[in-house]
């Protein structure tokens, strides 16, 4: 059976990769398969670039197909921040990252907390092949955290602007809802069924 590495650390993550990808015939590694691979730094412009750095780098390394995501929460109130820097934008803890962003936003009104989830993936099974995808969540900022199902900036992130069944769920934080409905409705659930559909005669 093929072998897909997850370029990852993060155990939040890779659960959630796990059932998005659920349905390849392969098996499922993390870089936690891998305790000794160094990673280089990722100095991107872009969570494209992040992504691609990523996982060109593993699949060199290791000489298996390697995917890589690199996301973040842009926050039209913060010029966009804190975008490409938010596992990064300050110091601590996810619940730590959460509360600064709060405060950030203590005075701004409820129809100017908008925001969107980014997802930027790449799939690489060497430098020249290549796949990349992109998915977008809308949303705004809660006033305060809500929910245990997620991780990173999840429990102030209220999902807006689905459509179809998925309505119900609008104004529930992503951390709010159940891990079914946010493999459909994410920001990383989009970009990779986008991936899906363009490797789906490759595993």
């Amino acid at each position: 059976m093929m072998k897909l590495v997850i370029v990852t650390t993060n155990p939040g993550k890779l659960r959630e990769m796990r059932q998005l990808l659920a349905s390849l015939p392969c098996e499922i590694l993390s870089l936690a398969d891998f305790p000794t691979l160094e990673m280089p730094p990722e100095d991107g412009a872009t969570m494209q670039e992040n992504a691609r750095i990523k996982a060109v780098h593993c699949a060199r390394q290791l000489g298996l197909p390697c995917l890589a995501d690199d996301s973040g929460l842009e926050v039209d109130a913060l010029n966009g921040e804190p975008g490409l820097h938010s596992a990064r934008w300050h110091p601590g803890t996810d619940q730590e990252r959460s509360a600064a962003l709060l405060a950030r936003l203590r005075d701004v009104p409820p129809a100017n907390r908008t925001a969107r989830f980014r997802c930027a993936l790449c799939l690489a099974w060497n430098a020249a092949n290549l796949t990349q995808t992109e998915g977008v969540c809308e949303g705004n900022i809660a006033v305060s955290p809500r929910g245990d199902n997620g991780f990173g900036y999840d429990p102030i992130f209220e999902v807006t602007a689905q459509t179809g069944a998925a309505a119900v769920f609008i104004g529930k934080t992503m951390a709010e809802l159940p891990a079914d409905e946010k493999s459909k409705l994410s920001h990383r659930a989009r970009a990779t069924e986008h991936l899906l559909e363009a490797i789906k005669s490759t595993f």
